[in-house]
């Protein structure tokens, strides 16, 4: 199944398993068993209507999570065919790195993390763990999706000493100073390309940010210019979808070539092997820098426009106030969740928040403290 996967790409037969064992898939691999399962969850199925920089209600158009994720699987699974590296693997990281986001992106995370900063905090890659490891009800073995180790691993892109003292064997290259596989980080780069990309698509589309701004940056500029000689009267969609298309292209390109190369100077003979040395999927210098550009415009003119501040401030206040309700009187929450409020203490209400929706925030925001009109 896997004769076309180089000496240090992660397979089934090198696969540190799962916590708890099963029988091995008929028909399937381990990793496309993981994906699948993935795809099947309750978390997954949520990510329609979470949202990437606008909230889900402002169009229909916009990005959310799950087109997102659609889409840095994509670009993964492209370059790793290319790097005889695992796509199975690659596909179920990209397609699960997001499922423990909250609702209304960064801004719902920043929120949620202040409200749990007294009880450890809150980061959305930890979440997404926790979500594939414990909140996903449906096995009656297990809790969570019991995915394989390095499924969980490239989902895994940071944690504290503290946080990572308690995950065991998935915590230990944070302590250490490992890398993770060479899909993990694949994926994780694969994020980057998608999330900038798309962001600039969404930002033009709404009119936040314009060809004008863009053309002052160097990535964007270059590829504009590209297609407007091949295409003299290109004008609109058509010309923003064949700039963005160029970009993506260009930066696959570079992270493919870079990274062979780094492979094949550092020749690792193994998975194991691969996490002894220094990350070797990366952008060449000169893409790096011209990617952190476009990073920082999208970050001063997109993240902080007046008007996505405005949305950000709506759901700090959403979260906030939603969360010290619960707190204040944990028999508000659903059953289910009273009965978790007990187990698992504050950690249960930022469950319940983060699995939410942005709509069904919204909505539960109305019902806690909307007094309806008769």
């Amino acid at each position: 199944m896997y004769n076309h996967l180089a000496p240090h790409a992660v397979s089934d037969t090198n696969s540190r398993g799962r916590r708890i064992y099963e029988a091995a898939p008929t028909g399937r691999s381990q990793f496309q068993r993981d994906r699948d399962r993935i795809i099947h969850s309750t978390a997954f199925r949520r990510l329609e209507y979470k949202t990437q920089v606008f909230v889900n209600h402002e169009g229909d158009l916009f990005r959310t999570r799950l087109t997102h994720s659609l889409e840095v699987a994509q670009i993964a699974r492209s370059i790793a065919r290319n790097l005889q590296l695992n796509e199975e693997l690659v596909e179920a990281i990209s397609l699960a790195h997001d499922l423990g986001h909250t609702p209304f992106g960064h801004a719902g995370q920043d929120a949620l993390n202040h409200c749990m900063k007294a009880h450890g905090g809150f980061e959305h890659n930890l979440q997404s763990l926790r979500v594939v490891d414990i909140l996903e009800e449906r096995y009656a073995r297990f809790d969570g999706l019991n995915l394989c180790f390095e499924t969980r691993e490239g989902i895994l892109k940071r944690a504290t000493k503290t946080k990572a003292l308690a995950l065991g064997k998935l915590g230990e290259r944070f302590l250490h100073g490992y890398s993770p596989s060479l899909e993990a980080q694949l994926a994780n780069l694969a994020d980057e390309i998608a999330y900038n990309n798309h962001d600039v698509d969404d930002g033009l589309r709404s009119g936040l940010i314009t060809l004008t701004q863009l053309e002052e940056i160097e990535i964007f500029a270059r590829h504009l210019h590209q297609v407007k000689q091949h295409y003299p009267d290109i004008t609109g969609r058509r010309l923003i979808h064949e700039t963005i298309r160029g970009m993506i292209n260009t930066l696959a390109t570079d992270l493919t070539t870079q990274s062979k190369a780094q492979i094949t100077a550092a020749n690792p003979s193994s998975p194991d092997n691969v996490r002894t040395m220094s990350p070797l999927i990366s952008f060449s210098t000169a893409i790096k820098q011209q990617q952190q550009e476009l990073k920082r415009f999208l970050h001063k003119n997109l993240y902080k426009h007046y008007r996505v501040m405005r949305m950000s401030n709506k759901a700090h206040h959403i979260i906030e106030k939603l969360f010290a309700a619960f707190v204040a009187k944990p028999m508000l929450l659903p059953p289910q969740y009273q009965q978790k409020f007990h187990d698992y203490g504050h950690q249960a209400i930022a469950d319940y928040i983060a699995g939410m929706t942005d709509r069904y925030a919204i909505k539960e925001y109305q019902r806690m403290f909307t007094v309806a009109e008769e």
